[in-house]
């Protein structure tokens, strides 16, 4: 599995990581048979949020891998808070005692990463600066981060913490790649060109900042899978047909599509079907060419200009 730098830290990652929002729906065996499949194929890092299952999504994973230090050193864990039901919390007493419960259901001392889940309108930059230097003196966050933010929300926050920010995770697809197209329609008065997110892949590679791509295979906000014919049907013909070239699943290709881009963005992907699972990693093999990269854009209903 190829691994790269989170951010500026100090700490390897996998370029596919593990998400586990839906990890509450399976038994202990069947989520112990997932994450030791993720480990065999070199994916040591799982990705949670305190609201996957309400909590009970670490709780599944902790009682799967039997959690002790042994193991607890051999896993890269990251954990996101800030949904609430109904609104949005970033203050310090809530960040820190997602933390401490996200702590005690996952049965570690630690989490690797973690993450303010939504950009909250109320938030107070300097609670939060508050709450991330007691979760990091006390031992029990080592790295920090954002997730569904702009350049100028991070660039907010950075004034007033001391730890790096080292990941923001987005929603990013070959079908939603906004983000992408608003670079390439440049200058010109197409929809695509409208700038949503305030240039943020251009701002991750600028500060070296690990775009995690979250839904990578899904279509609209929790929309369907990509891999529905009838929804992308020209799309699909250019998986099916470069799956057929590099021997792999179109899902392969559709996540070797992310991490093509020169961004080193890290792709998390949410199956817990072992079998999906073992297809879809050898994305990370694949490097698909400049014309293949661009043809599957194409057929995702984007024009090149």
């Amino acid at each position: 599995m190829k691994r790269i730098q989170l951010g500026n830290s100090e700490l390897s990652v996998p370029v596919i990581s593990l998400g586990c929002m839906v990890m509450h729906q399976s038994t202990k065996e069947e989520a112990n048979k997932v994450i030791h499949n993720a480990l065999e194929h070199g994916i040591d890092f799982f990705d949670h949020a305190d609201i996957y299952g309400k909590g009970k999504s670490e709780s599944v994973f902790a009682e799967a891998v039997e959690m002790n230090p042994s193991i607890r050193e051999k896993l890269i864990i990251q954990s996101k808070a800030g949904i609430r039901s109904g609104f949005y919390d970033s203050s310090k007493e809530y960040l820190i005692s997602s933390v401490e419960n996200s702590l005690k259901r996952l049965k570690t001392d630690y989490l690797d990463v973690f993450l303010i889940h939504r950009p909250d309108a109320l938030m107070e930059p300097e609670e939060v600066a508050e709450a991330f230097s007691d979760l990091e003196k006390s031992g029990k966050v080592r790295h920090f981060g954002v997730s569904n933010s702009r350049p100028r929300q991070i660039e907010l926050l950075k004034r007033y913490v001391d730890q790096e920010l080292v990941a923001n995770q987005l929603q990013l697809s070959i079908t939603n790649s906004g983000m992408i197209n608003q670079g390439l329609y440049a200058n010109t008065s197409f929809d695509q060109a409208m700038d949503f997110d305030g240039g943020v892949i251009d701002y991750s590679q600028i500060n070296n900042m690990t775009i995690q791509a979250w839904s990578p295979l899904r279509y609209g906000f929790f929309g369907g899978f990509i891999m529905d014919r009838d929804a992308y049907p020209e799309l699909n013909k250019e998986l099916d047909k470069l799956g057929e070239k590099y021997g792999v699943a179109r899902e392969t290709i559709a996540i070797a599509w992310i991490l093509r881009h020169p961004a080193n963005v890290q792709t998390i992907i949410g199956t817990m079907t072992p079998k999906r699972l073992t297809e879809m990693v050898k994305a990370a093999d694949i490097t698909l060419t400049r014309e293949e990269w661009y043809q599957l854009w194409q057929s995702a209903g984007n024009k090149l200009l």
